[in-house]
């Protein structure tokens, strides 16, 4: 379950420092002062306290302009960046230090060496992640943008490659999962109770096991199916109502109605076409896979959790983003805000001109790797690539709130707790026919270890998403007393007691929408950069590969590859081009 996220610190916790942040932070006795205050406040004003929602500005936060031009800094800058390319010119600037931008980095610099000599990357904001927004203080740690991955080997590798494959941490895969149906939490299916389970009836279960085998779901239509198309015909009405549904909400907070299966499930979607059905396709990729096995597993990596879990960081997910920024060093340039792009048509290098607190600033490279937002990207080329500009307009991305409440271990319902007292559990979502707001809820405090005092539980709850948009004008205390309303209605007794709010982070534009059309869309936005003689400009991003966080960390070893090979077929080309044309400073006029 999801996501990425916008904050309100409870109790004016700050994150932990970062890579590239500035250095100018309270001292830790100045910290724990303006805590006790702010929390001493909070409580006076009841029990929702006055924790505030405030969201960054789209495309992060840029740097002040500085007093005066640097020229000094901007030339170390710069000449860092270049150390490894005689004429100045980068091999490929990277424009965004979230997760996909810099796991790309990373596989650049660890795998493509020698195809790519040289890059920097550059982010708007004053530190790297992204939206990873994990926090700590006051005895948790929580997150406020995404909150877990899927334990696959690129993720395993991204955290060796890393050095911190020593700080993972899995959740249990035994732990049950639930959806709310009927006035009850109901555990999902897993492995042998998968005829048992009392979520679905019956019929329904019969139904899905004859669509799964291709005796009940008919032909696959030519035009391209929303979620909901596919789910109903393949599957039934009770497995998307009951299991599809809730989890297009928990993983994407989208309408699945929308949502394209081709573009959001394509692994799933793809058995049908191979197999004529879901199970018909398994069978075949199974063969495939047998007939052509895949290379040798890296030895580096840690052995893969048995069952389906997730995984985190012991003081979480900022652990990996942080990791690789340190490593990359003097690679990643922090507050550095892009405000214009253009191309040499005559040697295909590419002017990048930017904000910085040094003043303004260039970079010259051979392409640009755009890990921006969609939305980010579009304003920054519409003037002169407008029909690039506008499909990625289009994509929607619908508000989100992470609001993380905390209460007693003794608020939760008897039921719901195992013989020691704990709240066994992954979490639960929410259909939204089942009159509940929040989208779902995650049990923060039961999946990993040390994140609340081991007498209270913490719940990190998501409410919005493209069906409740009014989020993003809601107050603090209005979301918080929403989530609790309907934490009363499912999981807690009527009478527990108000809880401590963690945190609340509102984002405005959270997630991208896979919606029907979507490839089409990516594919006009491509053309249209070329068109408009920006080839060389390639698109990453979790619109591009897919919003779940390891989707982004295995996309980002597949962009790295083709960086490095578009920068070799580049020089193979141009380089007599390139060498010929000369040299230049790439930094701005003082």
């Amino acid at each position: 379950m999801m996501l990425s996220a916008h904050t309100a610190p409870c109790s004016g916790l700050a994150p932990a420092r970062r890579p590239c942040q500035a250095a100018s932070r309270p001292s830790p006795s100045a910290s724990h002062r303006a805590r006790a205050t702010i929390s001493a406040a909070a409580a006076a004003a009841g029990p929702w306290g006055r924790a505030e929602s405030f969201a960054a500005p789209a495309g992060g936060i840029a740097a002040p302009a500085a007093a005066g031009p640097r020229r000094a800094a901007r030339r170390a800058a710069v000449a860092a960046a270049a150390a490894a390319s005689p004429d100045g010119v980068l091999d490929t600037v990277i424009v965004g230090a979230g997760i996909s931008g810099l796991v790309t980095a990373q596989a650049l610099a660890t795998r493509h060496a020698g195809e790519v000599g040289s890059f920097l990357v550059t982010e708007a904001r004053e530190r790297v992640g992204g939206n990873i927004t994990s926090m700590a203080g006051g005895g948790y740690v929580w997150e406020e943008g995404p909150n877990s991955f899927q334990p696959n080997d690129s993720m395993l590798a991204a955290a060796v490659d890393a050095g911190v494959a020593d700080k993972l941490v899995f959740g249990d895969p035994t732990a049950p999962r639930f959806v709310f149906w009927e006035k009850k939490l109901r555990p999902t299916p897993s492995g042998l109770d998968a005829v048992t389970f009392d979520l679905m009836s019956l019929w329904g279960k019969i139904r899905a096991g004859l669509g799964a085998v291709g005796i009940a779901n008919g032909s696959m239509p030519e035009s391209e199916e929303s979620v909901e198309q596919f789910i109903r015909r393949n599957l039934g009405a009770e497995v998307f109502e009951r299991l599809i549904e809730p989890f297009c909400s928990g993983v994407y907070a989208g309408d699945p109605s929308k949502l394209s299966m081709k573009a959001a499930f394509n692994r799933i979607w793809i058995l049908e076409k191979m197999g004529g059905s879901l199970v018909g396709g398994a069978i075949k990729l199974f063969q495939d896979r047998k007939a052509n096995p895949p290379p040798p597993r890296d030895p580096r990596l840690p052995p893969k959790p048995k069952g389906q879990t997730v995984g985190s960081f012991r003081e979480g997910l900022k652990t990996l983003p942080e990791a690789i920024g340190a490593k990359l060093a003097d690679r990643v340039r922090c507050n550095w805000k892009l405000t214009s792009i253009s191309r040499d048509a005559a040697s295909g290098v590419f002017t990048l001109r930017y904000d910085t607190p040094s003043g303004p600033a260039e970079l010259r490279a051979r392409s640009v790797a755009m890990t921006l937002p969609a939305w980010a990207l579009a304003d920054l080329i519409k003037a002169q690539a407008p029909a690039a500009a506008g499909a990625l307009a289009s994509f929607d991305y619908p508000p989100v709130a992470a609001v993380t409440l905390a209460y007693p271990n003794s608020a939760v319902r008897e039921d719901r707790k195992a013989a020691d007292g704990t709240v066994p559990g992954f979490g639960q979502l929410h259909p939204r026919s089942q009159g509940v707001t929040t989208l779902g809820t995650i049990y923060s405090s039961s999946l990993f270890p040390g994140r609340a005092p081991s007498d209270e539980i913490m719940l990190l709850n998501y409410i919005g998403g493209a069906t409740n948009r009014g989020v993003k004008d809601a107050t603090t205390e209005q979301l918080a007393a929403q989530v609790d309303k309907d934490l009363r209605t499912m999981l807690l007794k009527p009478d527990a007691p108000q809880p401590r709010i963690v945190g609340v982070r509102v984002w405005p534009r959270a997630i991208p929408q896979f919606n029907v059309g979507h490839l089409d869309v990516l594919d006009t936005a491509k053309k249209g950069l070329s068109s408009a003689g920006l080839e060389g400009v390639l698109l990453g991003g979790n619109y591009v590969s897919g919003v779940a966080l390891g989707k982004c960390v295995e996309y980002g070893f597949e962009f790295a590859g083709e960086i490095a090979k578009y920068v070799a077929a580049n020089k193979a080309g141009s380089g007599a081009a390139e060498a010929a044309a000369p040299p230049r400073e790439a930094v701005g006029a003082a």
